[in-house]
């Protein structure tokens, strides 16, 4: 028997800017993006999100004066591919067939590009399009969403849903460039601009107590919006997850932990159950009250940091309860996560603020008591709001952790 081990490495290397009003025809930043590529003419699909259509009037009209303006250095293939927002672009795979479609019938090679324009699921099934097509060719991101700007956008991952489950076909698809104009903000619903801050406090509480910290003290103008804390939010949690992804060892995620998906387990269960009903980040805020509860009930945390975490949650105006977390079936919904990461089941924890631990063994039973302490917290603020929500605390009574 003979055996030859093949051994390589690959470098990847791509900017991530932040910017005001991209298809300024005074903004050199795609067109100093595509300089990099060493071409003198670079082909490119757009693709947007039917929401930012909705809520930007004259965008289109925009990119085509910008077309027109930069000639030069690039050439748009196509009128604009409008591409439904929101998860039910990840349901099917008629937009994602569609692109490819337009790849082939414009005959794009692997030095063309994609310019993926919208919120996180559009950029997932874009970038899936993309990183399949020719074996993948070149995606450019341009996040519209508050959660797109500061993890969805920045990361190295493609993904559709499929069988029921979320993000179960997918690739790791590194964009060639990643562009995060904060003016797109200005259009979003306050759902949408709240649902990302969700990720920067995960960030936060697993790798950047002084983050953490700025989020808590300037919680109340995270819970209005205001344009500066935002962006301010945006730049660091993109930062702390681009760091992760180039420092742990681990970019494309051969191993069985995946350090950044503290509260994640349960969150993409809740997407699941309610059919997107509850949106990413709103779920992740509640896996992270789950897990800091499980965090505290451990003597991981103390009750001080425990207040915190949830008044920085309810304060911004995160609901921390939903029915599917008291249908979520907790062991098939942690093998599902075990499945979808490989190897041993790793479920991660804080250990501080701050700080994280790695678990491999959980007890159920204690993280119904988690669920069974929200409901009661939800009740509870349910009444001092004036109106009654009775959650259904089913036979086995509602058992609480906190006084």
């Amino acid at each position: 028997m003979k055996t030859i081990q093949q051994d390589f490495s690959v470098r990847y290397r791509f900017p991530i800017i932040f910017t005001h009003d991209v298809f300024n025809l005074e903004n050199p930043a795609l067109c100093d993006v595509l300089k990099t590529s060493g071409q003198k003419l670079n082909r490119i699909l757009v693709v947007i999100d039917s929401e930012i259509i909705l809520s930007t009037p004259g965008l289109v009209e925009k990119i085509e004066q910008y077309k027109t303006s930069h000639r030069d250095i690039l050439d748009f293939v196509a009128p604009p591919f409008i591409m439904r927002g929101g998860e039910v672009c990840k349901k099917e795979s008629l937009e994602v067939e569609a692109i490819q479609s337009l790849i082939d019938q414009h005959h794009l090679c692997r030095h063309s590009y994609v310019l993926a324009i919208g919120g996180g699921a559009v950029l997932d099934a874009a970038g899936f399009a993309a990183g399949t097509a020719h074996r993948g060719i070149r995606l450019i991101r341009m996040p519209t969403t508050t959660l797109a700007q500061n993890d969805a956008g920045v990361g190295v991952k493609t993904g559709i849903n499929a069988f029921g489950r979320k993000n179960f076909l997918g690739t790791f698809t590194p964009p060639f460039a990643v562009i995060n104009d904060f003016d797109f903000l200005k259009t979003l619903p306050r759902r949408d601009l709240r649902a990302g801050i969700a990720e920067a406090i995960k960030v936060s509480l697993i790798k950047d107590r002084a983050f953490f910290d700025f989020l808590y003290r300037e919680r109340q103008r995270l819970s209005v919006f205001s344009p500066e804390v935002m962006e301010e939010m945006i730049t660091r949690c993109a930062e702390l997850h681009i760091e992760h992804i180039g420092t742990s060892g681990d970019p494309f995620e051969f191993g069985s932990s995946r350090p950044l998906d503290f509260g994640h387990w349960s969150a993409h269960k809740i997407e699941e159950l309610t059919g997107g009903e509850v949106k990413h980040g709103e779920s992740v805020a509640m896996g992270i009250a789950v897990d800091s509860l499980y965090s505290f009930h451990l003597g991981l945390i103390n009750e001080m940091e425990l207040h915190k975490i949830m008044t920085i949650l309810q304060d911004i105006g995160f609901e921390l309860y939903h029915w599917a977390l008291r249908w979520m079936d907790i062991p098939k919904a942690m093998r599902e996560f075990q499945e979808h990461m490989g190897g041993a089941l790793t479920i991660i924890l804080l250990n501080g603020i701050g700080n994280r631990v790695e678990v491999h063994q959980v007890d159920t039973e204690i993280y119904r008591k988690c669920i069974d302490t929200l409901v009661m917290r939800s009740l509870e603020r349910g009444r001092q709001d004036g109106y009654r929500k009775e959650p259904d605390v089913s036979k086995r009574g509602v058992r609480y952790l906190l006084p």
